[in-house]
């Protein structure tokens, strides 16, 4: 992930209702779930929230299929390890691998 996709996945995320929709996409797993199922997690009216879908969409952090008639969002696993890798890249000044290794236990006093 560069620099400008990472601007454009965090201001998407910077918004309450899209930060909550993304987490409970990740909740639901692969499998994703229904627009109306996600509307009503959120409390939210169907055109509110086909608004923050499709600006979660744009931005790469979600995808969505059709399924008859239902539109399934599902996250966008790879995209949302690529945000956290572009974060953590230059974990501790190269000292600790924040896959491998706890970064926090590195500076510990």
């Amino acid at each position: 992930m560069n620099e400008l996709q990472a601007l454009d996945a965090f201001a998407s995320l910077s918004q309450e209702t899209r930060l909550r929709i993304v987490r409970l996409l990740v909740k639901a797993g692969p499998e994703g779930m229904p627009a109306g199922a996600v509307g009503d997690a959120m409390g939210a009216s169907s055109s509110k929230i086909s608004f923050h879908l499709s600006h979660l969409e744009r931005s790469g952090l979600i995808q969505s299929r059709r399924e008859a008639r239902s539109i399934i969002y599902s996250a966008v696993y790879p995209a949302l390890s690529g945000l956290i890798e572009f974060l953590m890249k230059d974990c501790c000044q190269g000292r600790c691998d924040p896959v491998e290794k706890n970064c926090a236990d590195t500076y510990t006093d």
